[in-house]
């Protein structure tokens, strides 16, 4: 039986859901970032007739809308639903999009699901949530006979596949993998999976369909072609675990710290030792709820020789 569980934790919201023991699906919302179905009153500060939409904003944040909001003038309040929030890409920052409603103000919320403690069993990490966050981090994710190679681009997200079995069982078993990897990791928008050794039509045809089994609707793919790639299509309602570590691997790195603090064992004062560049990202508000939730001092220690993931903490009294 498959089962939402969701951690309110500090500096963000994470739900996963779980089935047969291993999570399937999994979202992370930072602090402050918008979820898509949340309905605003905003201010329309321009107009853009000739792409029927417009730019509206509100406490310091700007959305584009989609279709320009009827009858509403420039300056003046419109009502709106997020249908994605913004996205920081290098180079090239993609606002929040939104959409004209009629519908009361809300918030919007991540899937409903059995709320978790930090006292409570950790069924967050039995079923996989650190070699999660590795996979979102490094990009790199196993599977019996190969691995997946994912690569954020402006235009898409590619998956390599590379492996040790036969080509055509490859393609299968690596098409399989990566739908199972887009789930898990709730990568959306455009995709691109290359398969080696997916020459032959039958192998073609069957990695085509372990993409269908594995990979729930809605999404639109295209046929696997005779070089081995194919294209997904899923809409896009929120940033990936993938582009929340690569677009902030500090802060991604920090929260996951503060989660592990909530639950180390053990008694007295808690020492988080971690790179200079994740300590750094640590705000007092965060630490202030961590000894709040703890009921005990925190201690920040920084070393340069640690990576990035490589943070730990440590209770006065084991």
């Amino acid at each position: 039986m498959a089962e939402w569980l969701v951690e309110a934790g500090i500096g963000e919201t994470r739900a996963v859901l779980v089935a047969d023991g291993r999570i399937v699906e999994a979202r992370i919302v930072p602090e402050g970032e918008l979820i898509a179905g949340t309905v605003i009153d905003a201010r329309l500060i321009a107009r853009i007739p000739e792409r029927n939409q417009g730019i509206v904003a509100w406490d310091g944040q700007e959305a584009l809308v989609t279709p320009l909001p009827a009858g509403v003038t420039q300056g003046a309040l419109a009502r709106v639903e997020i249908v994605r929030p913004a996205i920081a890409e290098p180079g090239k920052p993609k606002r929040a999009r939104a959409r004209p409603s009629d519908a009361d103000p809300v918030a919007g919320a991540l899937p409903a699901g059995r709320t978790l403690r930090p006292t409570d069993r950790d069924l967050f990490e039995e079923a996989g949530w650190s070699e999660l966050l590795e996979e979102a981090a490094t990009g790199v994710v196993a599977f019996p006979g190969g691995e997946l190679h994912i690569a954020l681009t402006p235009a898409m997200t590619l998956i390599d596949v590379d492996g040790t079995l036969a080509p055509s069982a490859l393609a299968v078993a690596g098409a399989r993998a990566a739908a199972e990897a887009i789930r898990r990791l709730d990568i959306a928008g455009s995709i691109g999976i290359d398969l080696p050794g997916a020459g032959d039509k039958a192998a073609r045809h069957a990695a085509a369909a372990a993409i269908d089994a594995a990979l729930p609707q809605p999404f639109e793919r295209t046929a696997v072609n005779g070089f081995g790639f194919i294209q997904i299509v899923r809409r896009r309602t929120r940033r990936s675990l993938s582009e929340i570590h690569a677009m902030e691997p500090a802060q991604a790195q920090a929260r996951a710290l503060l989660r592990r603090a909530e639950r180390v064992g053990g008694a007295g004062a808690r020492t988080l030792t971690a790179h200079p560049t994740v300590i750094a990202t640590l705000t007092p508000s965060w630490i202030a709820e961590l000894e709040r939730r703890t009921g005990t001092r925190i201690i920040l220690r920084d070393d340069a020789a640690l990576t990035i993931s490589g943070g730990h903490v440590q209770a006065q009294f084991a």
